[in-house]
């Protein structure tokens, strides 16, 4: 046995001890607005593979899908985070204005399908919620199915619809995504006539669900984790994808964008695992999301995206829209 001299045992030993404080050292900073019970076991597991430290910032129920973002323009002057995580594809355009991102296409992006990514590596999209008709069988009869959104507004069902109030969450980016497919006039008149038809206003898409699935009402708007949670539940839900022989249904895809933040590898790495097969199907099986990739699979009882007609929308104009419809939105809702 070779027998090494103290002065090559202690340069071993300095060696290691520092590599064992570089690999201390690795962090990525990620901010969410995806569900922290959903998102969370994802980032251990990243963090428990690759030794980085991953210091996560989730948003809040009261400042759902927007804290985080605010906070990241906040410290524009003295970036903390490196990624955004984000519930929609349309948020992180306010961060694009404001050129807080950093430009990434992830090798894991080839196979996410070319409308729910920035050819410029501004966003690139993972698991997916679609808005979804959740419609009550003992309410409604297999031949009187509704087919579109429009039916939301028919006066045969006055009284027994419903949808989330247009100012929050998921129905905000619907409604603007409507008005892109439709124009600002069509949108206004249709939610004018849903109105007048008598539809329940509900205070989220869980109430809708529960809305449904009571039969207070006949069917309503709702996305795509609602409608599992429904179906897990034992409801009588049919859920209908809804315009399939129109302008298809609102596929909304999860976004990882890059900020210029404090850790540009790392953040790649990360990244990179966010959007690795793996992750999307944890997420589709954690939150109920549906699939974009084709070697992703769903969970029973619904499609990966490229299963049905998605819209074709320009997520930055939806994002425009959103801004640009706030105020008549706030006048339809009486605030």
């Amino acid at each position: 046995m070779t027998r090494r001299r103290p002065w090559t045992l202690l340069v071993i030993a300095a060696a290691a001890a520092l590599g064992a404080c570089r690999s201390r050292g690795r962090e990525v900073v990620v901010y969410l607005s995806i569900d922290q019970p959903f998102t969370e076991p994802i980032l251990r597991e990243y963090e428990r593979q690759s030794g980085v430290k991953v210091r996560a910032v989730f948003d809040t129920e009261e400042t759902k899908s927007t804290g985080v973002l605010n906070r990241i323009i906040a410290e524009e002057k003295n970036p903390q985070a490196d990624v955004f995580w984000s519930g929609d594809p349309v948020r992180p355009f306010l961060l694009v204005k404001h050129g807080l991102v950093r430009t990434y296409v992830s090798p894991n992006a080839s196979a996410v399908p070319p409308a729910f990514k920035a050819a410029d590596g501004t966003w690139t999209g993972g698991a997916a919620r679609a808005r979804l008709l959740l419609v009550n069988k003992a309410r409604v009869r297999p031949g009187e199915m509704p087919r579109s959104v429009r039916d939301l507004a028919d006066p045969r069902w006055r009284g027994q619809t419903a949808i989330a109030n247009p100012l929050f969450g998921t129905t905000t980016m619907h409604v603007a995504a409507l008005a892109e497919a439709w124009g600002d006039a069509a949108l206004e008149a249709f939610l004018t006539q849903l109105k007048a038809n008598g539809a329940r206003i509900a205070s989220s898409n869980g109430e809708v669900k529960r809305l449904v699935a009571a039969g207070e009402v006949a069917f309503g708007l709702a996305d795509t984790d609602d409608a599992a949670e429904a179906t897990h539940e034992g409801a009588p839900i049919e859920v209908v994808y809804p315009d399939q022989d129109g302008i298809g249904t609102l596929v909304m895809p999860t976004a990882v964008v890059l900020v210029k933040g404090p850790h540009p590898e790392e953040a790649q790495r990360l990244a990179d695992y966010l959007l690795s097969p793996t992750a999307e199907q944890k997420l589709v099986e954690f939150a109920s999301h549906i699939p974009l990739r084709p070697d992703v699979k769903p969970i029973p009882g619904t499609r990966r995206a490229g299963e049905f007609k998605a819209m074709r929308i320009d997520y930055a104009k939806v994002a425009d829209a959103m801004g640009r419809l706030q105020p008549w939105l706030r006048q339809w809702a009486g605030l």
